[in-house]
């Protein structure tokens, strides 16, 4: 059922802001290429008329802290990923973002996948770099393969095999992904039967983007924390983009805009954390703005930082910064700024209520209240989606909604993730 809460649209201003840019550059570079310069902007995937990103999972700094696995020696990862528009061609983005070193990918496929590790052999094709089987990723960069012709169904699920050989230190990962992933001892990228994954992860590793050349009205990217990362159980496909994908599936067929997923499970917009990757102001360029054909972004991003700043200053919760209302305030217009300056429209929610989660307080619900008042009446971004008003308690607005509750009174449940698609659809297709 759709959900009758208002969506707010703004005309867009040029703002000018004496700030330092937020945006910190990271090495990229094509198969066979040099790495961009340091310090500038990550380059921008080649705009092929036609490219989308189908699936995408935010790269991260792999830390003991956060997950068992950071490491790889001589095997093969098999990541599974659920694609939002179908296509004719598919090509993969191989990130190296976060290595001590250059990266080794010997071999890779891509295939449909059958069921478990098991591949559809009739759809695996071996992925090639530059016209050659291995390509060599420079430590802080990442590398498009060549495309691939094959039929890639909207909302299906394919596997990307990757077989790094030797020892790497620091695999470049997506730490929270809920989905069912495998490794495999030695070259098995191109195994169908999946016998040789013996070990099951819940990590995507060395893969950030999955992308096809469709007729998908562009990219959205939906940029959050766990609220937007997380799903009802693993490899169920729940999460709020998911929701949406399908919808704008349902409504526009294979003219669909595609939905990249960029939410990081405790991810911050101010701060990094050795365990929820990089603070979100210095990861926009490899997320959002690299991204093919990304014509719109969802921005539900703050309530850890109010809330982190009421945990030890320690662990996962390092650097543990009081943010005031007007730090978030500000972070967002540079955001904005930097989304317009990219030809980008971008919609802004406003935070969800917390009360009853473990670092909550009520010092951090008068700082979200004050958020959200700026968020309401903003004249910055191109939209303000009220997540708050459609999910909180009626009469008790510092708590989740019992029917959209999933029990820790910060996640919304499936049915709280799928009234956000509801709201976020219209908001796009105006």
């Amino acid at each position: 059922m759709r959900s009758p809460l208002p969506v707010f649209r703004h005309s867009r201003r040029a703002i000018a802001l004496a700030a330092i840019p937020v945006l910190i550059g990271i090495a990229s570079t094509s198969a066979g290429g040099a790495p961009a310069a340091a310090g500038t902007k990550a380059a921008r995937a080649p705009h092929a008329a036609g490219w989308v990103t189908t699936w995408s999972g935010s790269a991260m700094s792999p830390t003991p802290l956060a997950s068992s696995v950071q490491s790889l020696n001589d095997q093969t990862v098999r990541d599974i990923v659920y694609t939002s528009a179908g296509g004719d061609a598919v090509r993969i983005r191989v990130t190296n973002a976060f290595g001590d070193a250059p990266l080794t990918v010997r071999s890779a496929t891509v295939a449909r996948q059958l069921r478990g590790a098991a591949l559809d052999p009739a759809t695996t094709h071996r992925l090639t770099f530059g016209g050659g089987p291995s390509v060599v990723v420079p430590k802080g960069g990442s590398v498009l393969s060549d495309l691939i012709r094959m039929p890639v169904p909207a909302l299906s699920s394919l596997a990307i095999s990757l077989y790094a050989p030797g020892s790497v230190t620091q695999a470049t990962y997506h730490q929270y992904s809920q989905t069912t992933n495998y490794l495999a001892g030695g070259d098995h990228a191109a195994d169908a039967d999946g016998v040789a994954f013996t070990k099951n992860v819940s990590t995507w590793f060395l893969l950030d983007a999955v992308q096809v050349r469709s007729h998908a009205r562009g990219t959205i990217v939906a940029i959050g924390d766990s609220i937007t990362e997380v799903q009802q159980q693993r490899d169920d496909n729940s999460r709020w983009p998911n929701f949406l994908a399908r919808s704008l599936a349902a409504r526009y067929g294979k003219n669909a805009p595609a939905v990249a997923n960029q939410g990081i499970s405790g991810n911050r917009v101010l701060s990094p954390s050795a365990c929820y990757g990089a603070a979100l102001v210095t990861r926009l360029d490899r997320d959002v703005f690299s991204q093919p054909g990304v014509r719109d972004a969802v921005l539900l991003e703050g309530i850890n930082d109010l809330g982190f700043s009421q945990e030890p200053d320690t662990g996962c919760f390092t650097p543990n910064t009081d943010v005031t209302p007007q730090d978030l305030i500000d972070a967002y217009q540079r955001i904005a700024a930097a989304a317009h300056a990219h030809g980008v429209r971008i919609l802004i929610g406003t935070l969800t209520p917390a009360e009853g989660y473990s670092y909550w307080s009520a010092t951090a619900e008068s700082k979200r209240q004050a958020v959200n008042a700026w968020i309401r009446g903003n004249h910055v971004y191109d939209g303000v989606i009220d997540f708050d008003a459609l999910l909180r308690y009626p009469g008790h607005p510092e708590l989740l909604d019992p029917r959209y509750d999933s029990g820790d009174h910060l996640h919304p449940n499936a049915a709280g993730r799928q009234a956000m698609a509801d709201a976020v659809e219209p908001a796009l297709t105006r």
